[in-house]
C-alpha cells in the first residue's frame, strides 16, 4: 500500500469515531514532520454557504436565532449547508428563500472562507444577494429565525464591537463592504 501523506504528515492509520448526516470525527495516527508519532483529530462538517441581502437603501437582512452549540442567540447571514450535487450558488438561493422569503437578481460571489483551520475541515461560500424580491418564508421545523434589517454601517460595527460573531458571518459583511466601495 502506497505510503499517504497530508504535507509534511505521513498517515499511518485513519480512525472514524463518530459521524452523523452533518459532521464526522476522525483521529489520524501520524508520523510528525520531526519524525515522531502523533494524532490529529478532525471534523469533517457539510460546507456551506453564507449570504448577505443588501436592498437599494443599504440595509441588510439578517438573522437572529437560538444556536444549540453556543446555548444562546446569535445575529448572523443567512447560512446553511450545501446539499450533495447542490452548487453552492443553488444552495445560496434555497437557503434565502427559506430562511427570510426573499429571492435576488444579483448574485455576487466573495469567495470562500474556512472558518476554523486547525481541526475543523469545512469552508462556507460568501455571496451578497441585490435586486432583492420579498416573500414568504419556509423554515425548517427546527428553527426559528427573526429577521433583522439594519444598515450595513450598523453590522459593521455589530462585527467590530463583537455582537456578531460568527465566522462567515463577519468575513461575508466586511468584504461586502470592501467590495461596495470600489
Amino acid at each position: 500500500m502506497p505510503e499517504k501523506r497530508n504535507g509534511q504528515f505521513i498517515i499511518k492509520n485513519s480512525v472514524q469515531k463518530y459521524k452523523n448526516p452533518w459532521i464526522e470525527v476522525t483521529e489520524d495516527q501520524v508520523i510528525r514532520p520531526d519524525g515522531k508519532p502523533g494524532i490529529f483529530g478532525i471534523v469533517r462538517m457539510v460546507d456551506g454557504v453564507a449570504v448577505l441581502p443588501l436592498d437599494d437603501d443599504g440595509f441588510v437582512y439578517l438573522t437572529k436565532e437560538f444556536h444549540y452549540a453556543i446555548e444562546m442567540k446569535d445575529v448572523e447571514t443567512v447560512s446553511g449547508a450545501i446539499d450533495e450535487n447542490e452548487k453552492p450558488i443553488d444552495s445560496a438561493k434555497r437557503e434565502l428563500k427559506e430562511e427570510l422569503g426573499m429571492e435576488a437578481e444579483e448574485w455576487i460571489d466573495l469567495g470562500l472562507v474556512n472558518p476554523f483551520t486547525t481541526v475543523v475541515k469545512s469552508s462556507q461560500k460568501m455571496f451578497l444577494a441585490r435586486k432583492l424580491s420579498f416573500g414568504e418564508d419556509n423554515q425548517e421545523v427546527t428553527e426559528n429565525i427573526k429577521l433583522v434589517k439594519i444598515k450595513l454601517e450598523e453590522a459593521i460595527k455589530m462585527v467590530m464591537n463583537s455582537s456578531i460573531t460568527h465566522g462567515a458571518s463577519c468575513v461575508l459583511i466586511l468584504k461586502a463592504a470592501r467590495y461596495l466601495r470600489k
